[in-house]
């Protein structure tokens, strides 16, 4: 709909190749250096701020020839079927017993082709912290090129700040927590998506950029859905600019209300 609208091949907003944003980029570069001493990173930050996006970037990196990423987000698990994942984006087919030492064995066998390796953990904040502990002690046996990077939500730091916890904070060589854009940031965030379809900048008047970004609060994620969902409106209204009356129609949905306001309207 979008794209016949405005007569454009690709949707803004609603892209796969995003392009890293430039507190984004920073961590980007830094993890990269670390991962040529032996690094162990923790990424933070509240849903929607740019970590999936960072994330994907990462993992764009294993298409080059002399890097491995393993990337794992299903990290409720046992230690053991980590393992089992790690195994099997390596393609190794031993025991369980030899796991570990297989794994060590393969990583060396990389380092020495002159290769470098990420391993990347989303979700991390959902760990167990003994599970953690395992895991950092494997890791630690790895080649220096290699770099274990911890994403989750801010708590993760919370946990690691702890006492009882920092026999694994003490291996940590790098760590951020992504903070919140601010609105020029996002402002610049919603132009360059317009630029990259070949939309005029003006797609978006005025008072609807306002209240995107008034509503958004900073949150990448929700700017971005707000933004694709506003443009489906403009064009259900066969317009082909967005208005405030497009935003408002996207913020009476749902799923974008606040907890009091829901109860509210249940109760009303």
């Amino acid at each position: 709909m979008i794209k016949s609208t405005f007569g454009i091949t690709k949707e803004p907003f609603n892209r796969t190749d995003l392009k890293l944003l430039s507190q984004q980029q920073k961590i980007f570069e830094i993890i990269q250096i670390h991962s040529q001493h032996g690094g162990f990173s923790v990424i933070t930050g509240n849903p929607g701020v740019g970590k999936s996006v960072l994330i994907e970037n990462i993992q764009v990196l294993g298409k080059e020839r002399n890097t491995i990423v393993i990337s794992m987000s299903r990290t409720m698990h046992t230690y053991i079927n980590i393992l089992k994942q790690l195994a099997e984006s390596l393609k190794i087919d031993v025991s369980v017993r030899l796991l570990e030492k297989e794994l060590i064995q393969v990583a060396y066998n990389y380092v020495r082709d002159n290769k470098t390796i990420y391993t990347v953990i989303d979700e991390a904040h959902l760990l167990d912290m003994d599970v953690l502990r395992k895991l950092r002690l494997l890791f630690d046996q790895f080649p220096k090129k290699h770099n274990l990077i911890l994403f989750g939500q801010r708590e993760l730091m919370y946990y690691l700040s702890m006492k009882v916890n920092e026999d694994i904070k003490t291996r940590v060589t790098y760590s951020e927590n992504i903070l919140p854009l601010n609105d020029q940031d996002l402002e610049q965030y919603i132009v360059k998506e317009l630029e990259t379809v070949k939309l005029g900048l003006n797609t978006f008047d005025t008072s609807a950029i306002e209240l995107i970004l008034r509503s958004a609060q900073g949150n990448l994620r929700l700017c971005r859905n707000l933004c694709y969902g506003s443009l489906i409106e403009a064009c259900r209204d066969s317009k082909r600019i967005v208005s405030i009356r497009h935003v408002n129609n996207i913020l009476i949905q749902p799923h974008w209300r606040s907890h009091d306001e829901l109860v509210k309207q249940q109760t009303n």
